[in-house]
């Protein structure tokens, strides 16, 4: 089934598209494109993002394990860093705080005709890629390998097998999940 699929390019893109398109849809159906939705999560007023989050966690998660144990999928861990997920994340921050969206919500909302998404934030994605390519070399060199951790994966961390792993965390957020709409979050 896998060489099959990987053999099939227009496949994979339509997949690919169709997949973006429920995303985007669902993004916009549970109002986590709304920008003040995204702001009253970052007030800590309302936990709608933080809902939908760890619900897509928990389905994505057990999905991808459930097809990789099926033999429909095969993992490839990308290699990190410290240095990485810092640069990553100031990127990123920079990006939220100065827009108040981050790169799928401001898709969402630039396709629900928001102005400020679709001049601000698209433009400001292209404008951080371009700029992040230009110097990923001397970035690659530098900063990018500091603290290098590989193709780290918390079971190979644990030394357990993935469902040892999965199935807790799943879980432990779902517990989490509960405990939000209990209290009224």
């Amino acid at each position: 089934m896998l060489t099959g699929l990987h053999a099939m390019r227009r496949s994979q893109l339509a997949l690919g598209f169709a997949t973006g398109l429920a995303f985007g849809f669902i993004l916009h159906r549970s109002r986590v494109a709304d920008y003040g939705v995204l702001i009253g999560q970052l007030l800590l007023r309302d936990f709608t993002v933080l809902k939908v989050m760890i619900s897509a966690v928990i389905t994505g998660m057990l999905g991808v394990h459930a097809l990789v144990s099926l033999g429909f999928a095969r993992l490839h861990p990308k290699p990190g860093s410290l240095g990485g997920t810092v640069i990553g994340s100031l990127i990123f921050g920079a990006g939220f705080a100065l827009l108040g969206y981050c790169p799928g919500t401001v898709a969402a909302a630039a396709a629900s005709g928001r102005l400020d998404a679709l001049l601000g934030g698209l433009p400001g994605i292209v404008a951080g890629a371009g700029l992040f390519a230009w110097a990923y070399p001397g970035l690659r060199r530098g900063v990018l390998r500091r603290g290098w951790f590989g193709e780290l994966t918390i079971p190979g961390m644990l030394g357990a097998g993935r469902w040892a792993v999965v199935v807790p965390a799943a879980l432990l957020l779902t517990a989490f999940l509960v405990l939000l709409e209990i209290s009224g979050l």
